[in-house]
């Protein structure tokens, strides 16, 4: 009967809208008290409730106002509800062209109010602090502090279509997706941080002690697997900018670990940590050669408890990557440098990550102690390819695809045009199987095939697209126009296909130029 009342007690916080927290005062004063530090961000000026679009604008139009010759607000598009997305830029004319270009974003998920007060609190830092307004020297911030107002408006994760924004980073189905990728894209991001909050308190926790477990950290941080990022870039992000992190968070004694979540497969509960999904922030900003991060705070679901921690905890991570970029100018170049000038000989296609037993601490509900779970563990940081094909000097689409190309210019690539009819050897797909799912997943049908590859001569009409892959974004080119490629333009149904159907994309492999 105890464990009954737990439960529904559990099942009503955690699933319901109200801003009741499923944590308990006891579990609060033990591991997340809140900090003794004075904040004045919206939020913190009252006491119930989070900020609200008209706070936000009147908080950033505020500072703008104090450092008119530093501050520039642009509003970068319209949410389905009709709010203009602002993006906060930060440059100091200081007659230094060698900065490094930082994005940072919060509230892509509308239910994470704390990343959103980080922002902001970070903004008020920068401005009006020298400990850390030196940064701007060095520095070209650009800020999103509330990507899905819609969403925030209501404590809701979606946007007002009922897609999940950071599922939509490749196939852009909703406008707030395009106008962020587009801004993203325009500015050139050197670093790029992605703000969110996760939910301590999942269903699936419930099955791993007697009364269930909460996950502990204040802070996880998730950097892409990716095999289609260069392993330098990768390593460079996690022991550079991950580490620095990790040492501020442990000097202000704030726990931290890499990000993970739970899965049902087959009925049993899997740990999977990391991603290599480029539908999401972390690998769609890391695909575009940029040090990428995305920063989950502990914080889902909880109303305003620990806010202040949650909202430290949010700038401590965004402070330090800014520290790290601001003393590694050159080197952060260098490696950017690196990586898109010795791009990987061959694409990933699919891969697969291993699944390991694992222990992990968790806070045990019935005891309110840390305690340790041996669990399934799936490791993004250790994929392996499943299926790969040799890098092509370019992909060719027929003029047909202009849908396809206009999203591929929303993600930054640079796409060119024949001039004229031109007979060219390459390889094409066949679709050798087909199946497209009953059920809608993130707004599409997915469509899942197997493509057959075969060295053909095609003729070309002038107008067709070419994707040339010694560009900087060019990686992304890979996850889009890969049909197998599970975020690609085929397997979202942006591009729809049949079995034995030739897709109209092409590689082009050979030498010589177009």
């Amino acid at each position: 009967m105890k464990k009954l009342l737990f439960l529904i007690l559990f099942f009503v916080t955690v699933c319901s809208k109200a801003q009741v927290s499923p944590q308990t005062n006891k579990m609060t004063d033990k591991f997340f008290p809140n900090p003794d530090i004075e904040m004045t961000t919206p939020t913190f000026l009252k006491k119930k409730g989070f900020t609200t679009y008209e706070e936000l604008i009147a908080f950033i139009s505020s500072q703008q106002s104090k450092h008119s010759n530093i501050v520039t607000i642009s509003y970068i598009g319209t949410s389905q509800k009709d709010k203009q997305i602002p993006m906060v830029l930060l440059e100091k004319k200081n007659g230094n062209d060698n900065k490094i270009k930082v994005w940072l974003q919060a509230c892509l998920h509308g239910d994470e109010p704390a990343s959103t007060e980080g922002m902001l609190f970070l903004l008020d830092k920068l401005l009006n602090d020298s400990e850390y307004s030196y940064l701007l020297d060095k520095l070209v911030i650009a800020i999103v502090p509330m990507a899905n107002i819609d969403g925030n408006q209501i404590q809701e994760r979606v946007s007002a279509n009922g897609l999940d924004l950071n599922r939509d980073q490749t196939k852009l189905m909703a406008p707030e997706s395009r106008y962020l990728k587009k801004a993203f894209s325009d500015f050139n991001a050197e670093v790029a941080m992605d703000f969110h909050e996760y939910n301590p308190f999942r269903k699936d926790y419930l099955q791993l002690s007697t009364f269930g477990v909460t996950t502990p950290y204040d802070v996880m941080l998730m950097y892409s697997g990716n095999l289609n990022i260069p392993q330098s870039m990768r390593e460079y992000t996690k022991t550079r900018f991950v580490e620095n992190a990790t040492n501020l968070l442990n000097e202000n004694k704030l726990t931290h670990y890499d990000y993970f979540t739970s899965e049902k497969v087959l009925g049993e509960i899997q740990i999977k940590q990391g991603s290599i999904s480029a539908r999401s922030s972390a690998t769609s900003f890391a695909l575009t050669n940029a040090v990428s991060s995305l920063i989950e705070i502990r914080g889902g679901g909880l109303g305003r408890t620990s806010l202040k921690r949650r909202v430290y905890s949010t700038f401590l991570v965004a402070s330090s990557y800014l520290k790290t970029a601001y003393n590694q100018v050159d080197e952060v170049k260098s490696e950017i440098k690196k990586a898109v000038e010795n791009p990987n000989s061959e694409v990933v296609v699919t891969s697969k990550a291993p699944v390991l037993k694992q222990k992990l601490k968790f806070i045990d509900l019935e005891t309110n102690n840390l305690i340790e779970i041996e669990v399934n563990l799936s490791d993004a940081w250790h994929t392996t390819p499943a299926l790969t094909r040799t890098r092509p000097i370019a992909y060719i689409l027929l003029p047909t695809q202009e849908v396809l190309v206009e999203k591929m210019k929303i993600l930054g690539l640079q796409v060119e045009q024949l001039k004229s009819e031109k007979e060219l050897e390459v390889e094409n797909y066949i679709v050798t199987e087909y199946q497209k799912d009953a059920m809608q997943t993130e707004g599409a049908f997915r469509q899942n095939i197997t493509a057959q590859t075969n060295v053909v001569k095609r003729s070309f009409p002038a107008g067709s697209y070419i994707v040339y892959m010694n560009q900087p974004k060019s990686n992304l080119a890979i996850e889009v126009l890969e049909p197998e490629a599970p975020n690609s333009f085929v397997s979202f149904s942006v591009l729809q296909t049949a079995i034995n159907q030739e897709l109209p994309i092409y590689r082009y492999l050979s030498e010589i130029a177009l």
